[in-house]
């Protein structure tokens, strides 16, 4: 039931079997999962959703990438092989 949506932002699950609730946190659809705790999100932590919430993350390191377009650059003396 919790994947039976068009939205996949945030879950949250409330037990005492943190083993089954890590691998229930696993199978559900979301960009973020908290175990016996409400969601919520703080500048440190990668902030996303999957469906129709979103795609990608933005915050923490794991956010910036997300926003930046890398590119190599090399530089070769008259020596190296090319």
């Amino acid at each position: 039931m919790a994947n039976d949506s068009d939205f996949g932002l945030g879950a949250s699950i409330f037990t005492q079997d943190l083993e089954r609730a890590k691998k229930v946190a696993n199978h559900i659809d979301s960009g973020m999962v908290f175990i016996n705790h409400p969601t919520w999100t703080q500048a440190d932590l990668p902030f996303g959703g999957t469906k129709r919430s979103g795609f990608g993350r933005e915050l923490s390191e794991l956010g910036i990438q997300e926003f930046v377009n890398k590119k190599l650059i090399r530089v070769s003396g008259l020596n190296d092989p090319f």
